[in-house]
């Protein structure tokens, strides 16, 4: 890369993406960061020419191989040796036990050079089993196959091993890359939410108080109607409690009460009135006078007696 290269929009920023997420340490680095500081950029592409995968530098990595090597070639070579022991071991066992079996005649004792001769075979034949064995846990099927069969299977048995590791190994990289992937994402989506909800607290603060006064008047409407209807109720209850009180007789009495005082009332006015002219024409008079004045008076306050009378029965009545 040239000292004065940048990391383009499009094919720049897809390698620092892939550089970000396979060869170096998560950054969770968004597009607008990388184009914001385009040394950086720079910097983790220079960056990326001299390390691996795993983030070694290309020398300790080449290092790195030569030692696993080194010590997949030992550990090949102690487990050989290993298990030789064993099988010699297990073997010595099995015939220290016959040793001491009490039906064991004093000619089988004397067998140890016998035993020495057939240690070779004696090896082989054990480790056989254990790879018929091995291969029976791996495979069951092959339990009923016959031995050539078997051989066969266990020959190419390291080979599938190897095979079914290497499935193993990529499936766990591309998990890892997923779990990047996935991080990636969710750091994403995090903030996108984070500027969702701050967009949205926004305009809440900004249509709260256009919204606020339409809030109020539809209260305030709603509160008058409910008082409207609380009032027709409580009216309602009023005259529910009148019905049930006063009965259609008792209704038919009061009417006719009510049409009494009326006339009387009327008829009482009448004689008010002629009274009135009466008084008119006498004004000029003295003694009479007065006595029509006490008379007037009578009527009057009778009238007014009756007018009280018929107020209160109709207060009753309604």
């Amino acid at each position: 890369m040239a000292s004065g290269d940048f990391c383009s929009p499009g094919e720049g920023m897809e390698i620092l993406q892939q550089v970000c997420s396979k060869q170096l340490p998560p950054c969770n680095l968004s597009k607008e960061d990388l184009l914001q500081n385009p040394y950086f950029s720079k910097l983790l592409l220079n960056l990326s020419q001299h390390v691996d995968e795993s983030g070694l530098s290309l020398t300790l990595a080449k290092k790195q191989a030569q030692a696993w090597k080194e010590v997949r070639l030992h550990k090949t070579t102690w487990l050989r040796s290993e298990i030789l022991h064993r099988v010699i071991q297990e073997l010595l066992v099995d015939y220290y036990v016959k040793m001491q079996d009490t039906n064991v005649t004093s000619e089988d004792k004397k067998d140890f050079v016998w035993m020495r001769a057939r240690l070779q075979q004696e090896v082989e034949e054990q480790l056989k089993k254990k790879c018929f064995t091995l291969l029976c846990y791996y495979d069951p099927n092959s339990d009923a196959d016959s031995e050539t069969v078997k051989a066969a299977k266990v020959w190419k048995l390291a080979e599938v091993l190897v095979g079914e590791q290497q499935q193993c190994q990529d499936a766990k990289s591309q998990q890892k890359e997923q779990m990047l992937l996935l991080e990636k994402k969710s750091a994403t989506y995090s903030q996108v939410l984070l500027r969702c909800l701050t967009l949205l607290q926004r305009l809440l603060q900004e249509h709260r108080l256009k919204t606020q006064s339409e809030l109020d008047r539809i209260n305030a409407q709603y509160l008058e109607v409910k008082c409207s209807a609380m009032i027709l109720k409580l009216r309602m209850e009023e005259l529910k409690i009148l019905s049930d009180t006063y009965t259609v007789e008792k209704v038919e009495v009061h009417r006719l009460i009510r049409d009494r005082l009326e006339g009387a009332i009327h008829l009482q006015e009448q004689d008010m009135e002629k009274s009135r002219q009466v008084l008119n024409s006498y004004e000029v008079l003295g003694e009479e006078f007065d006595r029509l004045v006490k008379e007037y008076t009578v009527l009057k306050q009778a009238t007014e007696n009756k007018r009280w009378a018929l107020l209160e029965f109709n207060k009753a009545y309604h």
